[in-house]
């Protein structure tokens, strides 16, 4: 019996050596030449396995990040580098958004450079919307640039039943670099003035002067925890826009491979109409002017409205003349929009209409009201209520006061009213940011040009003159 278990043993020895396969030694100059050399231009990237940063890795990413910088500190640290991490995993999303930005960056350049703001500040638009000029937050805040209803008011731009200008990248550019040239002149850097965008100049300057210091790497766990990794990530879409292909981005091609005009419209006209005109599809013009609300462009006379279209062939100037010189039918009217809407087009479209003035009340609720009763009696969107009144839901009780901003046409009758200001007296801890958040309406440029201050530098006891 032994030796039979013994012979067995020795047989199933036998056989493994038989199977193994002899292992090949790789000298290390093999691996180095194996490491420097590239793969073939038709290999498919695959995804490598994470390891720990190291040393020399960290090194490369700074020095990429030195060699893009320019006017707006981009640091490199542990922070940046996880949302390079994130964002270098998204090669669709990015690569979306390279296409995107052969037509927006131009629009966001042109804005940002007639107010001198560097153009390193375009890429902030990826992280506040990805591009998407329809984007939404969920506290409201709108558009490329994510404008709060407020600050949009306060900085130029018109929202009302017809046009959302948040949307409008021409418009939303020139308000967001009108923004950024009052957060650098109050707070002296950039980065500083990116975390302001984002959370206010006012929180800004209390970390500040929480953290003793004005470097934002310092200050930056006083400041509100989006905030605390919106610089991070700023740097990081820098980084990744910057060198998409060298981590397998590409670009995907965009909607508006063709160059464009823009024109004045001094009435009423749909956005499918003038699509015709010039043999484009109605999806084309609502992609190039997303800020109108109805497809419908509500220009006049004293408040001319602009549209861009796809840059027509000659043959279409002429049927493209006569849509934007005829005013909308009224039948054409009831078919384009709802009948409150065709009420706003009848008013809207009376000669020498008077300019609306901003005006803001209290509404009590009602039992039985909602909000789309409200918004419908005073002809404004239910976001916009949710946003004015800070609501998360929908839910309302009776009782419950709402502000409500309305646009009102003021009598003809009405004395034209006499400039007016109120006297402020600049206490200790004031910013010029802080008074102005004080006053509806009022900004630091504002308050700059009513008091013929060339800087944001104030003093204790100064008497201000708020307009």
């Amino acid at each position: 019996m032994r030796k039979l278990i013994l012979t067995i043993l020795c047989f199933v020895v036998v056989l493994s050596t038989q199977a193994q396969v002899p292992i090949k030694v790789i000298q290390s100059d093999t691996i180095l030449k194996r490491l420097t050399t590239a793969l073939p231009s038709d290999t498919v990237a695959v995804p490598v396995i994470e390891q720990p940063l190291l040393f020399g890795q960290s090194l490369l990413y700074k020095l990429r990040l030195d060699s893009i910088k320019q006017t707006v500190p981009l640091d490199y640290n542990e922070y940046v580098q996880s949302y390079i991490d994130i964002y270098t995993k998204r090669k669709s999303m990015y690569g979306d958004m390279l296409g995107l930005s052969s037509y927006y960056f131009p629009i966001f350049e042109k804005a940002l450079k007639s107010y001198n703001i560097p153009a390193e500040i375009k890429y902030l638009a990826i992280v506040e919307s990805s591009l998407n000029p329809h984007a939404v937050s969920k506290v409201g805040a709108t558009g490329l640039w994510q404008f709060m209803f407020g600050t949009a008011k306060a900085y130029g731009l018109n929202m009302d039943n017809f046009v959302d200008e948040r949307k409008d990248p021409i418009q939303a550019s020139y308000a967001a670099a009108a923004y950024f040239r009052d957060a650098y002149e109050e707070l002296g850097d950039w980065l500083l003035a990116i975390a302001a965008y984002n959370c206010g100049k006012g929180n800004v300057n209390r970390a500040i002067a929480k953290a003793g210091s004005r470097d934002f790497w310092e200050i930056r766990k006083f400041l509100p925890k989006e905030t605390s990794n919106y610089v991070p990530a700023f740097i990081a879409a820098v980084y990744v826009m910057k060198y998409a292909k060298t981590h397998q981005i590409t670009v995907k091609p965009n909607n508006f491979a063709f160059r464009t005009d823009t024109v004045l419209v001094r009435n009423f006209v749909a956005l499918n109409d003038v699509a015709l005109a010039i043999n484009h599809k109605e999806e084309t013009l609502v992609a190039l002017n997303p800020s109108y609300k109805k497809k419908i462009v509500n220009g006049t006379d004293a408040l001319p409205k602009r549209i861009v279209i796809p840059k027509p062939e000659l043959q279409f100037y002429e049927p493209l003349f006569e849509v934007l010189n005829n005013d909308v039918e009224t039948d054409k009217q009831i078919i384009l929009a709802s009948t409150d809407d065709v009420r706003d087009l009848r008013k809207k479209a009376q000669p020498k209409k008077l300019a609306p003035v901003a005006n803001i009340f209290s509404h009590k609720v009602l039992p039985g009201q909602s909000l789309t009763a409200i918004a419908n009696k005073y002809g404004v969107e239910v976001q916009d209520l949710k946003v004015w009144n800070e609501l998360n839901v929908s839910t309302i009780i009776p009782g419950q006061k709402l502000k409500v901003y309305r646009n009102i046409v003021p009598s003809k009758f009405t004395p034209k009213a006499k400039s007016s200001f109120t006297n402020y007296k600049v206490k200790q801890g004031d910013t010029l940011s802080s008074i102005a958040e004080k006053f509806n309406g009022i900004t630091v440029s504002s308050l700059k040009a009513a008091n013929g201050l060339k800087s944001a530098k104030i003093t204790e006891g100064m008497v201000l003159k708020v307009m």
